[in-house]
């Protein structure tokens, strides 16, 4: 009989060997990779924006922007003084470790404190990725709707920290913050829930100081 080959299964594995090398390729060289997962217009690069503004006179930081055409955001990022590698996945929904490899080796790891990875926007394909990071953080804006967790469970239980953004639009959007978090702490306790407004600044500090502490736990 022909042996059956899950695909799946195989493509994982390859991506898995890739993601522990260069998890102990950034671990020699004590640098923090951040994977950033959210859908498309949740303030994913507003927030990188702001968490570069905060922690940029302390960290030597870089970014890998993920995106299945343009360069729009790697540009934005570039404008800020911060160096960004742009990886196009020609339609796939999700980044994957070789990707990261391609990008990783145009960069200085030497001189790098933190690489901060953002990811495709997507809430089920990146959830499944080893990309050698040290943590996965999710980030939710008020807009879509506090019943996120229920419907993408998955994308919840694997991050080390949820950011709730654009906080300052609660008013006006039909948003449970309270069931919102309830959802997220049943999936995931541990979990600690930042909200902020990532384009005028409210709640940076803190979700700044929570991943500076993280940094320095890899110095």
């Amino acid at each position: 009989m022909p042996k059956h080959i899950d695909i799946n299964e195989a493509i994982l594995k390859k991506n898995d060997a890739i993601a522990s090398e260069l998890r102990q390729r950034f671990a020699d060289n004590h640098v923090y990779v951040l994977d950033i997962l959210a859908s498309p217009g949740s303030g994913k690069t507003s927030t990188i924006l702001a968490t570069i503004d905060a922690l940029r006179d302390e960290f030597n930081i870089a970014v890998i922007e993920g995106d299945i055409a343009s360069n729009v955001d790697a540009e934005k990022i570039k404008a800020q003084g911060t160096a960004a590698v742009q990886i196009n996945t020609g339609g796939a929904c999700h980044l994957e470790s070789a990707m990261i490899k391609r990008a990783v080796d145009v960069l200085d790891l030497e001189r790098l404190d933190l690489i901060i990875i953002e990811n495709v926007g997507n809430l089920v394909c990146p959830t499944d990725f080893d990309l050698g990071e040290n943590a996965k953080v999710m980030i939710l804006s008020v807009p879509e709707g506090d019943d996120k967790p229920l419907k993408y469970p998955g994308v919840f239980q694997v991050a080390q920290a949820v950011v709730l953004n654009k906080v300052d639009t609660l008013p006006v959007f039909d948003f449970d913050r309270e069931a919102f978090e309830g959802s997220v702490r049943s999936l995931n306790p541990a979990a600690p829930i930042f909200p902020i407004a990532a384009t005028k600044g409210d709640g940076v500090d803190e979700w700044a100081a929570w991943l500076a502490s993280e940094i320095r736990d890899v110095q």
